[in-house]
């Protein structure tokens, strides 16, 4: 989040049924906006039947010509097919120069029935068209695999010490998220990876690594890259690959988030 200034506008947008974006996006845009002076707009995932924020919705977040204003967007969506009035916002962002952080699931954030037409299906994480989609294309990778076991090895961030000193790790001391490490094998060579995964035996933080060929190498899990879109030139994006809810202990910021 190093391009954006105080005061800018920074919007997350979340829609991910599994990891709990619904509630951990709203506890980062309120750290963001008290205690670092943002402009935060929150969309959800909502029923259009009853108006609820229901995440297992995968057709409609509401809001998104929000963008327009923004100067960073941060997503955090899973297997999502939007519409395309809605899709075109999230389209005209991506092209528009400015940065993306994308969390966890976000390398996979959109999926389209079997079948499906439109200019916005090639942004599915299984797109032959745009080869791995809007994760591959924009933040690097799409999904995958799970490398480590799911629900039974947490991670543990491992700072790369080429990049200690980079304006997205200051004052970072400890990483560890309850979410395992994904697979990542297609990052380009221009990416910077910030923090490997190290796959842990168990869930909490005291937890040995897991010896073998899991560990080694270390999977990335926290990195920068540029991606010129049609309409800016090269941009900066991010994505942080550890679960929503992690441990992520920083100087300054009063507890863990």
């Amino acid at each position: 989040m190093e391009t954006a200034r105080q005061g800018e506008a920074h919007r997350p947008d979340l829609g991910d049924e599994e990891y709990r974006s619904e509630e951990a996006l709203p506890q980062l845009a309120r750290i963001l906006s008290s205690r670092h002076g943002f402009k935060c707009t929150v969309l959800f995932a909502v029923n259009p039947a009853d108006g609820t924020i229901d995440p297992s919705v995968t057709s409609n977040i509401p809001g998104l010509e929000s963008l327009a204003a923004a100067d960073m967007m941060v997503i955090a969506t899973r297997f999502r097919a939007l519409p395309d009035q809605q899709m075109r916002y999230i389209d005209e962002f991506v092209n528009s120069g400015k940065p993306i952080v994308g969390l966890r699931t976000a390398t996979h954030a959109f999926a389209y029935p079997k079948g499906a037409a439109g200019p916005y299906v090639k942004y599915d994480w299984r797109s032959t068209e745009w080869p791995g989609g809007f994760g591959r294309q924009v933040l690097g990778e799409t999904w995958v695999s799970h490398h480590g076991n799911h629900g039974v090895e947490s991670t543990r961030g491992v700072i790369n010490p080429e990049y200690k000193d980079h304006p997205i790790l200051r004052g970072v001391e400890d990483i560890w998220g309850p979410t395992d490490v994904y697979t990542v094998t297609h990052l380009t060579a221009e990416s910077k990876v910030l923090v490997h995964g190290q796959v842990l035996e168990g869930m909490k933080p005291t937890d040995r690594p897991v010896s073998g060929p899991k560990n080694d190498p270390l999977m990335p899990l926290a990195w920068t890259r540029s991606f010129t879109g049609s309409r800016a030139g090269p941009r900066a994006s991010s994505a942080p690959r550890w679960g929503l809810l992690s441990t992520f202990r920083t100087r300054g910021c009063g507890g863990s988030w």
